[in-house]
């Protein structure tokens, strides 16, 4: 594995406004906390040695979306207190505007370009794993420049590009700049997860 020293993980990079409250109702979020923990038990979400967790979900909901809460990579299941509601952003700006029982992501703003890019992707998911990331990066699949790093308005800006060219519902990338990390989006929960089930089978073989 690389070192974790060298992992760029779990720092907020965007101003924002966070209001303590409830969830708006989602009927996808018990899934979306169900195939979060999914990715947990394979690994793909969790915390490093250091104590800086890694990995984040979220579900498009009216113009924003409801994305997992910052600091939450060691705990296996999230429950309704482990999300927060992504009310609106503005990549110009770094800005993101939040509501919730904890607050958003560090990749709060890169999950909305997404939605943003296309109206059919309907969630996004962000894993970290050294095999996924090496094995994307050495195929003919997108990628995210190296010289972007996460969480900032210029990797938002450059998944929505990607997002937009492909013309696709569902896809997955690697973000060659933030190390192991591997994003995949689909039209539904489970089309988004089986980007990443389906590739690890692949990889594996």
């Amino acid at each position: 594995m690389n070192n974790y020293f060298d992992i760029d993980e779990g720092v907020v990079k965007y101003k924002s406004n966070h209001k303590l409250g409830s969830l708006p109702i989602n009927p996808n979020l018990t899934e979306l906390d169900h195939t979060r923990t999914r990715l947990f038990d394979l690994g793909l979400i969790g915390v490093y040695k250091n104590g800086i967790g890694y990995g984040n979900v979220s579900i498009r909901h009216d113009e924003g979306c409801i994305i997992s809460g910052t600091a939450t990579g060691s705990s296996r299941q999230l429950g309704l207190n482990g999300y927060c509601y992504i009310r609106s952003f503005n990549l110009e700006q770094n800005f993101v505007d939040s509501e919730g029982p904890i607050n958003p992501s560090s990749e709060a703003l890169t999950h909305c370009s997404a939605y943003v890019a296309s109206s059919e992707v309907n969630c996004v998911l962000h894993v970290h794993s050294e095999k996924l990331w090496n094995s994307l990066l050495n195929g003919n699949f997108n990628f995210i420049p190296k010289n972007i790093s996460y969480g900032t308005p210029q990797m938002a800006k450059n998944l929505a590009d990607i997002v937009y060219e492909s013309k696709s519902s569902s896809g997955i990338l690697a973000m060659a700049g933030h190390i192991e990390g591997v994003l995949s989006y689909g039209d539904s929960i489970e089309s988004a997860y089986l980007e990443i089930h389906n590739f690890l089978i692949s990889i594996n073989k």
